[in-house]
């Protein structure tokens, strides 16, 4: 039998890897001479063949009987022993089936099915057992180990053929199966993000149709967002809050943020825009902003079904009616105190008032953030929730930057 291959010998007795790119022709005696000498990995070079499979065992003659039965069919790859078969079992391109002899000196078969199964790049590679044990244990233990099949010796080559043809199949079908699935997973995850990015910028245009109402608040949707976001991750590493600031509440808190003030577009301009100081019934109007923006939130939602699908606009809903609460009661719309505020709400009021303190008004300039801290502080246990405080404190340095980041222009 004349086949056309190319000899490439990886692995020496040395372990000095060495590559020969020579092309001859060889015998079957000669192919049987290569399995027997230095030579632990030849590989026949067939471009017509895309499959590769590894044979390993430690008997020069059962390497040449199974590589010269094989290489009309496959590429065929060789290895004379658990190590070796380790080391080649991991050169690219990887084998895709593997033929292992149980019994061979210094490392089994099943100790080589181990540690196969314990690499990520060799654990999905099929292994089909050759051996002359024919116990019903030895069958079980293989297949316990995670090996897909087991043939016993001596071969019969139709056997053999059809059982790789049939593993192969199997793993083609697995293979595509399992790009197909993380096509599928990447493109639904594209649609997420896509569909995430659209709500994200419909929250911040709605909360701009109230937010350009009033011209002197600019960036203010953009700042509270990330001083409650900050906030929200800061009191999340107390174990207190730790349930109730899961990753993705907190995300919930950031995306409802900016419709706190949503209310706003339900007030009459000679309301909102007065630059002096309202009249008593003036401030009953102002403060009923709270209310109709939630109210608001709520015709919208009411009717939907998929709680998960809004559970951000309950969120914004619950902000926006109780932001202005206060942790002694003595806020509005309700009077609501304590933890009967919801957390949402009392990280909004901090972040809120943060922002109003900080930012030039036409009824006073912009305050140091000391000065804001002072006042932050004096309101411990009053206005704001202690805890929020607390976390403010620790956090002071964030609140600088997202100050400085979301500055509006008058103030740079």
């Amino acid at each position: 039998m004349q086949l056309r291959l190319s000899i490439k010998v990886l692995y020496t007795e040395s372990a000095t890897i060495k590559i020969e790119n020579t092309y001859k022709s060889v015998s079957s005696i000669g192919l049987g001479h290569y399995f027997r000498g230095n030579a632990m990995t030849v590989i026949q070079e067939n471009t017509q063949l895309q499959k590769t499979v590894l044979i390993v065992d430690d008997i020069p003659d059962n390497l040449a009987v199974l590589g010269e039965l094989l290489m009309a069919h496959y590429k065929v790859r060789v290895a004379s022993s658990g190590a070796r078969a380790l080391a080649s079992a991991i050169i690219k391109p990887l084998p895709d089936i593997i033929l292992l002899d149980i019994m061979m000196p210094e490392m089994d078969g099943y100790e080589v099915l181990k540690r196969l199964k314990a690499q990520p790049e060799t654990r999905d590679i099929p292994v089909i057992f050759l051996t002359a044990l024919d116990q019903t244990e030895d069958e079980t233990k293989g297949l316990e180990l995670g090996a897909v099949d087991f043939i016993s010796k001596p071969i019969r080559p139709p056997i053999i053929l059809t059982r790789i043809k049939g593993q192969l199949d199997i793993k083609a079908a697995r293979d595509l199966l399992r790009d197909k699935n993380t096509w599928l997973e990447n493109e639904v995850q594209r649609r997420i993000s896509q569909y995430q990015k659209v709500q994200d910028i419909t929250m911040r245009a709605l909360a701009s149709l109230a937010e350009a109402r009033d011209n002197e608040t600019g960036n203010h949707i953009l700042r509270t967002q990330g001083y409650v976001n900050v906030l929200a991750k800061e009191l999340a590493t107390l174990p207190e809050y730790s349930q109730a600031l899961t990753p993705d509440i907190i995300e919930s808190y950031t995306k409802a943020a900016p419709l706190h003030d949503i209310g706003k577009v339900g007030i009459p301009d000679y309301v909102l825009h007065k630059q002096g100081k309202h009249s008593p019934e003036e401030w009953a109007i102002m403060k009923t902003h709270a209310q109709v923006g939630a109210d608001a939130i709520w015709r919208a939602i009411q009717d939907e079904e998929d709680l998960e699908a809004t559970d951000f606009l309950h969120v914004a809903m619950e902000i926006s009616a109780n932001h202005h609460e206060k942790w002694d009661g003595s806020g509005y719309p309700n009077g609501l105190s304590g933890t009967n505020i919801p957390l949402s709400a009392r990280l909004m009021a901090l972040a809120d008032v943060f922002d109003a303190l900080v930012s030039k008004r036409v009824y006073k300039p912009p305050f140091s953030i000391e000065k804001v801290t002072e006042i932050l502080l004096e309101g411990k246990g009053k206005h704001f929730d202690p805890a929020v405080v607390e976390a403010y404190m620790r956090r002071i340095d964030d609140f600088r930057v997202i100050a400085a980041r979301y500055a509006d222009q008058a103030d740079e």
